[in-house]
């Protein structure tokens, strides 16, 4: 029975030293932080509007835009690694599909570009 104890021993130092910095690093930003808030600091961040207004007050779509664009380019983004990857064994019709996909990304890249969604006046 010993024996059995000593081989867990490894796994209870792991998961002791994991706890003690998961403790630390839940403990440590509350003794360390900067306690004096400042109302620019509490004010209305990157959202363009005061977060603590009326739900149903309206706002510009833009700030939908740029999130659903990011997506939009992050995902082409993770096809185009594994496609670069295996491109020797597709041949020519996996090279001209995604040129295709990428085809119509660009086409709606254009479209919103020329549409102003991305100026911001």
């Amino acid at each position: 029975m010993n024996e059995l104890l000593l081989d867990y021993l490894p796994l209870v130092i792991f998961i002791a030293v994991a706890l003690a910095i998961v403790l630390a690093l839940l403990i440590v930003p509350f003794l360390v932080a900067y306690k004096a808030p400042d109302p620019e600091k509490l004010s209305a961040y990157e959202c363009g509007f005061n977060a603590f207004d009326d739900a149903r007050m309206k706002f510009d779509v833009r700030f939908y835009l740029v999130p659903i664009l990011f997506i939009i380019f992050d995902l082409e983004m993770t096809f185009l690694f594994p496609w670069a990857i295996v491109l020797g064994d597709l041949g020519l019709y996996g090279y001209w599909s995604m040129m295709v996909f990428l085809g119509v990304l660009t086409v709606g890249f254009i479209y919103e570009w020329r549409k102003g969604a991305l100026e911001w006046d």
